[in-house]
């Protein structure tokens, strides 16, 4: 039941700045595919990428006997950043900079806090080839043919019970704007829900696939982009591989149907860089979670392998350490050689731009507008992890933070109507749980 102060107009209440941040809840981003039907061609979107200055974080040169690319490095926070939207504007997915900063709250940054940008990457063991997709760090690895590059970008994978397969194959088909027709089993998953789905969810904001999508040779599964771009860097799909909307448009322009796809799991990678050697560590996924012990004896094998060919030394208690810490970051495992924090005290600084690439924007409420009032909150922190929450839904729902004696409530709109607002309403009680109130517009 909504307290008296919880059923208050909210006109007049203290407005205070949303924090923009996704409390990335496992159920708020999971996703459908496998089924593709195509629909008319639709104009191309164009996005413009967020980028670092100084930095690369996608396209890397590669020699052929190279087995690592790009660099470690870091930026100052503000006070309303997310780790979510530092991922996103730096070409990362979630798993990626927050077990690189489990340090730090990723949905309440404070001014001017460090955050590290894990932008090193150890090439998967995997023929140089198309693409390879390595889903134990969520990553996609792109070798354009005779371009001695590669491209790389987070993606989000099937989760425990929907799997992504291991294999080869490849590319069968390509799509703009495509429309999705809903299988037979996440019909029924829905209608356990109470959110029955239609049979073909046409091109838009409420599709899935986002904007483009390939279908591969394994029956049902897809690369394709997403409508809820804060779920890459986790476990969120019925299967297929999801990228951000802007990084799915370049790979889409850029290969071609035939292109090969190898899927791989491979937790634990290795790397010469001059006369260092690397240890990139990651925690197998749930599927592959039995083989840990027997993963990481067959690296130990490898890594004194390694060290035997240099005539050099394994420190092993530091790579007992990275293998607890798997947190993704390459750390040189020899004896005498840098250990995390000197990397870290040496990664690349890195400006922050004035608006971080795809950052969820708020619209101005009006007492002309429809909205939603929630329940209040005692703790300030609360209400900013339920606005963030909102914010970062897919589709966005608009959402703010409002105070007033020492209680906090979240308002979301605004909303062009009573339909529109009848049925986010019900997305947050399906999402959360929670009763909220529609409020009429206040000036007609």
């Amino acid at each position: 039941m909504i307290s008296s102060v919880q059923s208050r107009q909210f006109f007049g209440f203290k407005a205070v700045s949303p924090q923009i941040v996704p409390v990335l809840l496992f159920g708020l981003f999971l996703s459908g595919c496998q089924t593709l039907s195509f629909t008319p061609s639709s104009p191309e979107l164009s996005v413009v990428t967020g980028k670092a200055e100084s930095i690369e974080s996608h396209a890397y040169s590669i020699a052929a006997d190279q087995n690592m690319v790009g660099s470690l490095a870091s930026v100052d926070s503000l006070e309303l950043d997310t780790l979510s939207d530092l991922a996103r504007h730096y070409g990362l997915g979630f798993n990626d900079i927050a077990t690189a900063n489990t340090q730090l709250d990723p949905w309440v940054l404070k001014q001017d806090q460090s955050v590290l940008l894990p932008l090193q990457f150890v090439l998967p063991e995997a023929p140089r080839k198309g693409i390879v997709l390595n889903l134990a760090n969520m990553r996609m690895f792109y070798y354009p043919q005779d371009q001695g590059k590669v491209l790389t970008y987070p993606i989000g994978i099937g989760r425990d019970g929907w799997n992504t397969p291991l294999g080869v194959t490849q590319i069968v088909a390509k799509k703009a704007e495509p429309a999705w027709t809903v299988p037979e089993s996440i019909h029924r998953e829905h209608q356990l829900l109470g959110e029955p789905l239609p049979k073909v969810i046409p091109a838009g904001p409420d599709n899935p696939l986002g904007n483009y999508a390939m279908p591969l040779g394994f029956s049902g599964y897809l690369i394709h982009g997403t409508n809820k771009p804060y779920g890459i860097g986790m476990q969120v799909s019925h299967g297929c591989v999801q990228l951000y909307p802007e990084d799915v448009e370049v790979l889409f322009n850029q290969v071609s149907v035939g292109t090969q796809v190898r899927i791989v799991h491979q937790p634990y990678l290795v790397a010469w860089d001059g006369d260092t050697l690397y240890l990139e560590a990651h925690r197998p996924l749930d599927k592959w979670a039995k083989q840990e012990k027997q993963l990481q004896k067959n690296l130990r094998k490898k890594l004194e392998k390694l060290a035997v060919e240099k005539n050099a030394s394994i420190d092993w208690p530091r790579v007992d350490a990275i293998l607890a810490r798997a947190d993704g970051v390459p750390t040189p495992v020899l004896l005498g050689s840098p250990d995390l924090p000197e990397l870290v005290v040496d990664a690349i600084k890195v400006r922050r731009p004035d608006r971080l690439y795809g950052q969820p924007a708020v619209n101005e409420l009006t007492e002309r507008d429809w909205s939603i009032l929630t329940p209040s909150f005692s703790s300030e922190t609360e209400a900013q992890k339920l606005a963030a929450m909102l914010n970062h839904q897919g589709p966005q729902i608009p959402a703010r933070k409002i105070e007033k004696d020492g209680l906090y409530q979240v308002v979301a709109g605004p909303f062009k109507n009573k339909k529109e607002t009848q049925a986010v309403a019900k997305r947050i009680k399906s999402n959360f749980d929670m009763e909220v109130t529609p409020v009429k517009p206040q000036v007609h």
